[in-house]
């Protein structure tokens, strides 16, 4: 996917301003409402502790300058279902992306003490980069039952390049830190990540570097990059591994897992 050549679609005119429209309505009400004064509205939910496993839990993990309230309407739903979550705030926000390793074992091994259950995780953009930093580290792949990402850019981004940040720098297309990380992995963990892309990504872009090789890959269509988190395939992609049986081994899918990318 990290070729000279895209082979993402072209967004038409329409889908282009259907991202628009969607990134005019999401961004705002995540920035300016949900993250500065409601970051604390829905708290993690984690059960005391089992013997037996019990519902799989769900840890969230936000994005570039984002923090937990990203997630708030997830967490709502969440909520509602009865499903354990931990959503993390990623610190320092200017940080190298290596500083968040200990918050997210910190987040997955309480939910796997709490469970007795591997959890899924879900990551929006940078915080694909986070998780798989700290997967990376992990002697079992087993740790997590599935990884989501929305708009990570596996590859970089194009829009790094004028990144002053530590975790900007990190994120710049063919970086020494990305190109550590992948060296870092085993290429056949990227069977248990899901990546959603789009061409209308107005942060992460060329497209196809929100994906990975041998993943999951599905293109949303019409889609900007804080919009991804509005969506209802995201959602129903969480559901679909949460309603796994909890007796399925760790990773592995009741369905057959694509490596192409796929239209949303």
């Amino acid at each position: 996917p990290l070729g000279c050549v895209d082979p993402t679609p072209r967004a038409s005119s329409q889908q282009l301003f259907s991202a628009w429209w969607g990134e005019v309505r999401s961004a705002p009400t995540v920035f300016c409402w949900q993250q500065p004064f409601f970051s604390q509205r829905w708290p993690d939910v984690v059960p005391k502790h089992s013997t037996n496993p019990t519902r799989r839990g769900v840890v969230l993990i936000h994005g570039f300058v984002c923090n937990r309230g990203l997630w708030n309407p997830w967490l709502e739903r969440l909520d509602a279902q009865g499903t354990p979550v931990v959503a993390v705030n990623l610190e320092p926000v200017f940080g190298s992306i290596d500083s968040y390793i200990p918050l997210i074992e910190a987040a997955v091994q309480q939910m796997q003490a709490a469970t007795g259950l591997a959890p899924v995780v879900v990551a929006h953009s940078m915080g694909g980069l986070a998780l798989r930093r700290w997967w990376a580290e992990q002697k079992n792949k087993g740790s997590i039952h599935r990884a989501i990402t929305l708009g990570t850019p596996h590859g970089g981004t194009w829009l790094a390049r004028f990144a002053s940040t530590s975790n900007g720098q990190q994120m710049r297309m063919q970086s020494p830190w990305l190109k550590n990380l992948a060296a870092r992995e085993q290429p056949h963990q990227y069977t248990q990540v899901t990546c959603f892309y789009s061409h209308c990504d107005n942060i992460v872009f060329p497209p196809a570097t929100a994906t990975l090789p041998g993943a999951d890959n599905r293109h949303l269509s019409g889609v900007a990059h804080v919009n991804m988190v509005d969506r209802p395939e995201p959602w129903a992609e969480l559901q679909r591994w949460l309603s796994q049986p909890s007796s399925a081994p760790t990773g592995v899918s009741d369905q057959v897992l694509e490596s192409t990318p796929r239209r949303i």
